[in-house]
């Protein structure tokens, strides 16, 4: 498995998905109504998953396994960005340690979150399926 090759695909992937759809995203007008299925939300989600099964083709696993372990490193990186950014922007905003310190905690119910498991979805299963098709595509015709 190309490990470098998968980390930075799937930050790119963390990246384009936070900044490129995010701002696609915006030009839907905004819902009224409250909550996680709106039509913001979830043309984020569909866009989101288009573009990381286009870098899952790119990364080119040749079967379920491999795709499956690019998704979970995209989900781990996308996870480990987040936290990163959090620290960072406190630290850079307020200039203190013990803010941090206060704010860390408060990674753990965005861990137990909705929007969390949605990010495991469009990572993980567009990586799968592109896995599962290559495998498909490589399998050799059964001899008669």
């Amino acid at each position: 498995m190309k490990l470098k090759s998968a980390l930075l695909i799937t930050f790119l992937g963390n990246y384009l998905t936070n900044t490129v759809v995010a701002a696609v995203v915006a030009l839907i007008p905004a819902s009224a109504a409250p909550g996680m299925l709106t039509p913001q939300y979830i043309a984020f989600v569909v866009l989101a998953a288009i573009v990381v099964g286009l870098l899952t083709m790119w990364y080119g696993p040749r079967d379920i396994r491999e795709g499956a372990i690019f998704g979970a490193i995209g989900f781990l990186v996308a996870l480990a960005v987040a936290f990163i950014s959090g620290i960072a922007g406190v630290l850079t905003q307020t200039g203190s340690l013990w803010q941090v310190a206060q704010v860390v905690p408060n990674f753990w119910p965005f861990l137990a979150s909705w929007s969390t498991l949605v990010l495991l979805g469009y990572w993980m299963i567009p990586a799968t399926f592109v896995g599962w098709w290559n495998s498909r595509k490589a399998a050799p015709a059964p001899m008669m």
